[in-house]
């Protein structure tokens, strides 16, 4: 299967030249790229959150394979959606899913399904890759779309995944997509979207996603974020890092309304 870009030329550039031009102003000179086990990265129109995901991209190295866990914004397909074999075309360049892995997960989840539809429409993963294309060429792709899951469910997966991992004994990113807070002052989201940061920069999953239901944190990747913790913990994580924080405010000037964008490494 073939999947065709959703938001290119709305959320980034439908054209390869100027869809890197666009990714160049976003991203950060910093010379030395760590080894890192996963991230946030927000998934917004470039133009509100390209400069958290740049500063994200910038500082890391991305090894032969990223797993993409994202949010469901659309309400189709499974609720843990894998697609396990096909093509992503994007303006730089198709992408091949890492089918070894991708099935090798669906199998050992009891809750993750093979399933293309829930990835068709959906942004979350797909504003990721720009930029990874931009700074590594050939890599492949496990994408994974999360509806709304259980804290057990999402320890189930992380299972399964670090499992599946281990056992091809392969080094792996994994991407977590989420914006933070939606829609309120600028002020209420940055101290929301602090509480949920500070528990990411503790490494513990589970008072993210509590703390999220908790203080009715909009982070519309929670589970993503959660599922991510999960695995990188089990992987070894010793320390998370802030790398970048602000909100759309910031560029459209509307201070009153805003969505929160959190970049944040974890090694």
């Amino acid at each position: 299967m073939s999947r065709l870009p959703a938001v290119a030329g709305r959320f980034y550039s439908g054209d390869s030249k100027s869809l890197t031009e666009e990714i160049r102003r976003h991203i950060e000179d910093h010379p030395e790229k760590t080894r890192v086990l996963g991230v946030v990265s927000p998934h917004a129109g470039f133009l509100y959150s390209g400069d958290v995901a740049g500063a994200v991209y910038s500082r890391i190295e991305i090894p032969d394979t990223v797993i993409l866990l994202g949010p469901n914004h659309t309400g189709q397909g499974e609720r843990v959606s894998v697609m396990t074999h096909g093509t992503w075309e994007m303006p730089q360049g198709n992408l091949e899913v890492d089918q070894k892995l991708a099935e090798a997960i669906s199998r050992s989840s009891s809750i993750a399904r093979q399933d293309e539809q829930a990835h068709l429409d959906e942004h979350s993963l797909e504003t990721q890759l720009p930029f990874l294309q931009y700074f590594r060429k050939g890599f492949k792709i496990v994408p994974i779309c999360l509806m709304h899951l259980s804290l057990e469910e999402c320890e189930e997966l992380s299972r399964a995944i670090v499992q599946v991992v281990q056992d091809a004994k392969r080094t792996v990113l994994i991407v977590a997509s989420s914006d933070m807070t939606h829609y309120e002052s600028h002020e209420s989201a940055a101290e929301k979207d602090r509480k949920a940061i500070d528990c990411i920069l503790d490494l513990n999953a589970k008072d993210l996603y509590n703390t999220a239901r908790a203080n009715n944190i909009s982070m519309c990747g929670v589970n993503s974020a959660t599922v991510m913790l999960m695995c990188t913990t089990k992987m070894g994580a010793k320390e998370a890092e802030l790398v970048r924080y602000m909100t759309s405010g910031e560029v459209s000037g509307d201070m009153d309304y805003v969505v929160g964008y959190a970049g944040i490494i974890v090694r």
